[in-house]
């Protein structure tokens, strides 16, 4: 009996053990990556995400199509409107946003395809326990996505688009909250009426992170 109570409880704590799909924290700030697979685009960016109130704030640098760039935008998903910034010479352009919000999170029907830890498990502080998920956008594409086992923080997620081809995100120097939570309201000399012209290429691939899954 001793040795079925003892197989019951360690039973019991692999179970429990499993991984789950999950959420990453509500307001977060970091820096991420992204490439593509037919080398169109590379960008680094510092993001400010606030899933309360369905806010991201990106300010990047990169190459689209051979050539370099700087771009700063406030996606405002609520108010279905997004703010292309350029602090230097104090101008803004509004336009429409008509992508869904989508929140950093494991997709509830993900499959887990592995747990491993990333650097060294030879001892306590040299590597990251992380879980990696898969699974299918409603565009029939496959993702993956790797989050660390405690807290949820985004790693990495790759997933296939039509115009890119696989796109690869790598997630880094990520803390939970926002010290700054002024960088998610628009600057004061941001318009208060919409421009006419649609928003810029740079503009249209961000909306490419927020398609349904």
């Amino acid at each position: 009996m001793k040795l079925l109570a003892v197989f019951s409880c360690l039973l019991a704590g692999c179970l429990a053990e499993r991984p789950h799909p999950c959420s990453s924290p509500p307001l977060m700030t970091g820096a991420l990556t992204v490439s593509t697979q037919n080398e169109k685009f590379w960008t680094y960016a510092k993001y400010y995400y606030d899933a309360m109130g369905k806010r991201i704030r990106v300010k990047e640098m990169g190459t689209y199509e051979n050539k370099t760039f700087t771009y700063d935008a406030l996606l405002l998903f609520r108010e279905g409107t997004m703010y292309e910034i350029n602090n230097a010479d104090r101008t803004c352009k509004k336009r429409p946003l008509k992508a869904e919000f989508q929140p950093l999170a494991v997709p509830k029907n993900a499959s887990l395809l592995a747990q491993a830890v990333l650097g060294s498990s030879s001892a306590p502080g040299e590597g990251l326990l992380v879980n990696t998920w898969m699974g299918h956008m409603s565009n029939k594409g496959m993702y993956m996505m790797t989050v660390t086992e405690f807290g949820c923080i985004p790693v990495a997620t790759t997933f296939q688009t039509e115009q890119f081809g696989w796109m690869v995100t790598s997630y880094f120097n990520n803390v939970a909250g926002i010290s700054d939570p002024g960088q998610l309201n628009p600057p004061g000399f941001c318009p208060d009426e919409e421009t006419d012209d649609g928003p810029g290429e740079i503009a249209k691939f961000l909306t490419v992170f927020m398609k349904k899954q």
